[in-house]
């Protein structure tokens, strides 16, 4: 027999097979990226992202004049166990640069589950005395929460934010 009858193959003639196999492969991972990007949960979302945006230095400007406000805040925010859900006894307390009690505020707090959507609620505190506010409240869940707590006087403004777990 001779060689005359043998067809041979050109060389390269893999390089097709090799680009198929690529796509054959990243199409399916391409695809299932985008399903779990498109399906599962989107992450942190701040609403009105551009408003807040544009009031960045006014938000600088109100963090600067509360810092010259010399306050200190105390705050204590524990779980109470003998009540027939979760509860929280918050106390909130403020005094001046001096160490005087701040008093005649308005005092309220936005109430996050920073972890599940649908349970954020406001809460005012109510005016204890001696610069403190507070009181005993009840909660949706046990677990973690976020108390953004802004106190509002004449003329004066004083925000922060305190994260506690209630078991």
């Amino acid at each position: 027999m001779s060689d005359e009858g043998k067809k041979t193959r050109e060389k390269g003639w893999w390089y097709p097979l090799v680009i198929v196999g690529a796509f054959a492969v990243i199409i399916p991972v391409n695809l299932t990226m985008a399903y779990f990007a498109t399906s599962t949960f989107t992450g942190l979302e701040t609403k009105d992202a551009y408003l807040k945006g544009i009031a960045y230095n006014q938000n600088l400007a109100m963090a600067k004049a509360q810092k010259e406000l010399g306050w200190k805040v105390e705050t204590s925010l524990a779980a109470v166990p003998d009540q027939p859900g979760p509860t929280a006894k918050i106390v909130v307390r403020y005094t001046d640069r001096d160490g005087k009690p701040v008093e005649g505020l308005d005092v309220n707090a936005l109430v996050i589950r920073p972890t599940t959507a649908g349970h954020d609620h406001q809460i005012h505190l109510d005016p204890m005395g001696q610069g403190s506010y507070g009181g005993v409240y009840p909660l949706p869940l046990k677990g973690q929460w976020s108390f953004d707590i802004a106190a509002t006087g004449d003329s004066v403004a004083y925000q922060y934010e305190k994260r506690v777990v209630i078991p």
